[in-house]
């Protein structure tokens, strides 16, 4: 088995590895990417491509409302037009309680700072004039939106290649290698690379990986399915999603409405891989029509089925990690991780070159579920960076060692 070398090796060719890849590579870093099926095989190419800061868990909106900033920009900086639409999201209630629940959530949400607010009936129509009656009110948030999951994955795929990223498809890891405790290779079942650092950006198989050196987290594969319809007439740009999560969705730029949905028996039924159940569709699909029955005579033509990386707390694991220096955590988004591509590319690659970034991580870290979460997965000022056991992997002197 043939031995290579990586200054970093990046677990998951989905958008966080690819964006990870590329931030990396922008700074003169040369990561290597595996992936054991095809770039965005996995859940990235399964997602409705949702860029929204609403409805999230508070402790990710620092970094949703930055990634909104910066999908603004993307496609100027990856040279690549990704069909970004920001005109909002509605999350919409059909009874009294739906509408009392979301509006405390709604307070939550702005006192985070985020532009949101509730909406009666008549106000929600004048936004979409085709919701059906059984709408009574929604949340809003005009920032929000949506985009082409397939382009953003591969626009960063393709510019951290074209910046010296190397990607391995079709490539299982197998064994990472430790010595001391520290990461010293990972080894394929075609190669092994040696390497000092490695990031889990893996998905549903992050715990797998995670396993590999030791280390347990709580993500479990939830099921899902989703599909898309033939094109139609432009009708309306908004991201959709109802008030208790049975559907959500979007009409693309080019004419075909995205729609996914869950109906509540996908943890019963659902063993392994990723078929299709005959009656989740149809299901799906009355829910929608009850709320756009202008949509009544479109045809579905492709439906398909993806796993969520679900953690149990419903927010990723990201940083070092005390227990062994090297191993760095980017997985566990919980269905809600496409919107933040951008700006946890940046934060991961900021890690890697220079111990700490920019917007504090600290309540994503591994920590919090065996120390209590007293401790910062970022390096500045971080016991995991200056005791023995633990190391920085300060890759920006790397770069300027090299120049």
């Amino acid at each position: 088995m043939p031995n290579t070398t990586a200054d970093v090796v990046i677990v998951g060719g989905g958008v966080m590895g690819c964006a990870i890849a590329y931030y990396l590579a922008k700074e003169g870093v040369k990561p290597v990417v595996l992936e054991r099926s095809d770039i965005g095989g996995e859940a990235s190419g399964s997602t409705g491509g949702g860029v929204r800061q609403s409805a999230r868990n508070l402790k990710e909106m620092p970094l949703a409302m930055e990634s909104i900033r910066m999908y603004g920009e993307l496609h100027e900086e990856l040279g690549m037009d990704m069909e970004y639409v920001r005109e909002g999201n509605l999350r919409l209630c059909t009874n009294e309680q739906e509408m009392a629940d979301m509006g405390k959530s709604v307070e939550k949400q702005q006192a985070a700072g985020l532009d949101l607010r509730m909406l009666d009936r008549k106000e929600v129509l004048e936004i979409n004039p085709y919701i059906g009656e059984k709408v009574v009110g929604a949340s809003y948030c005009p920032t929000d939106g949506h985009v082409n999951p397939f382009l953003v994955t591969y626009a960063y795929f393709l510019k951290a290649k074209s910046l010296g990223a190397r990607f391995h498809t079709q490539e299982e890891v197998v064994a990472i290698k430790l010595q001391k405790g520290r990461v010293t290779a990972v080894v394929t079942d075609k190669q092994v690379i040696e390497t000092d650092v490695v990031v889990n950006a893996a998905g549903v198989a992050g715990r797998k990986v995670a396993n590999l050196v030791g280390l347990d987290i709580p993500l479990r594969p939830v099921f899902s399915e989703a599909m898309i319809t033939e094109p139609y007439p432009p009708l309306f740009p908004q991201m959709f999603g109802h008030a208790r999560g049975l559907f959500y969705g979007r009409q693309t730029v080019h004419g075909p409405f995205f729609w996914g949905g869950f109906v509540g028996t996908e943890q019963y039924i659902h063993r392994e891989g990723k078929p299709l159940f005959h009656f989740i569709g149809p299901a799906i699909s009355r829910a929608v029509l009850d709320y756009f029955p202008v949509l009544k005579d479109i045809h579905v033509i492709r439906m398909w089925s993806g796993l969520i990386a679900a953690m149990a707390d419903g927010i990723p694991v990201l940083g070092f990690t005390e227990e062994v220096p090297g191993f760095i955590f980017c997985t566990g988004f919980s269905g809600h991780g496409f919107g933040l591509a951008p700006v946890i590319g940046l934060l991961l690659s900021q890690l890697v070159l220079d111990c700490t970034t920019s917007i504090p991580i600290g309540d994503f870290c591994y920590a919090r579920f065996n120390q209590g979460g007293n401790e910062d997965c970022a390096c500045q000022g971080s016991d995991i960076c200056t005791t023995q056991a633990a190391v920085c992997p300060n890759k920006r002197q790397l770069v300027r060692n090299m120049e």
